[in-house]
């Protein structure tokens, strides 16, 4: 079994109350010392993209300073991320502003990765839209999935993750700008029953539902949440503590997830 430690839009750079970004960067701090800490064994750390608020060089190599881990920290783009900054501050790849390309295309091209695991394989997806809000995952990244998803033992489980949720989460704040064009998605996980389950961010909430008959997990965000409908107050809150969900996969595919405070 593995367990993935699984949080999402950490934002740095983003500012509160002129503070010049040291309130994102603590947030995200205190989640990895309290992953730190923990004695048992965690298989990798998962952010589900807006790693940068502005998508500045510097935000990126703030955040390979912040998430630096002895365990494997997995990433994938968010709206707020911007790619070639991207590739360079988190991936290390030269971009064409250094006269190369990074091996999957163009700098400016979507960020898809896999990453094998013990005993599982995990798909990290761009659904960014430069100089967008709202997600998509393009036709470049819908056959790069297809084609990865069948490589390999298919005896093996596999989790998907992207930033934008695909489904109406009844977020009256985030729903807007959610992933679109998801029965293509929709079509390409129908190909491939290996996939155990969706991650993903964005929402800026923990919640659990799903897509395309499998489960759909959105982490928690760590710079601030927004609320329901239902609870009032203000769309987005700043004082709710930043949490992590931990992703339990066994060997034969069964997903189970608890959330816990970073405290």
């Amino acid at each position: 079994m593995l367990t993935i430690a699984h949080f999402s839009d950490i934002h740095l750079g983003q500012e509160y109350q002129g503070d010049g970004g040291a309130r994102a960067r603590a947030r995200a701090e205190q989640v990895m010392a309290y992953l730190g800490r923990m004695p048992g064994p965690l298989t990798a750390v998962l952010v589900t993209g807006d790693i940068a608020d502005h998508g500045a060089p510097a935000e990126y190599e703030l955040a390979a300073k912040v998430l630096a881990s002895d365990l494997p920290v997995l990433t994938c783009p968010g709206n707020h991320d911007v790619r070639a900054p991207y590739r360079r501050g988190l991936l290390g790849e030269e971009t064409t502003e250094a006269g190369a390309e990074p091996a999957d295309g163009p700098a400016d091209g979507p960020v898809n990765r896999v990453h094998q695991l013990p005993g599982a394989t995990l798909l990290l997806c761009d659904s960014s839209i430069p100089g967008r809000d709202d997600g998509l995952l393009d036709e470049q990244t819908l056959a790069w999935l297809d084609r990865s998803l069948g490589e390999g033992p298919q005896d093996v489980p596999a989790l998907v993750a992207f930033h934008h949720p695909p489904v109406v989460l009844h977020l009256p704040y985030v729903d807007p700008m959610r992933q679109f064009g998801e029965e293509r998605l929709a079509e390409v996980l129908a190909r491939h029953p290996r996939v155990a389950g969706l991650l993903c961010g964005h929402s800026h909430t923990a919640a659990a539902t799903t897509f395309a008959g499998l489960p759909l997990l959105v982490a928690p965000g760590v710079v601030s949440t927004v609320a329901m409908a239902c609870e009032g107050g203000p769309d987005i809150s700043f004082d709710q503590p930043p949490m992590v969900a931990f992703h339990l996969l066994e060997d034969d595919g069964r997903l189970t997830t608890h959330l816990r405070v970073a405290l």
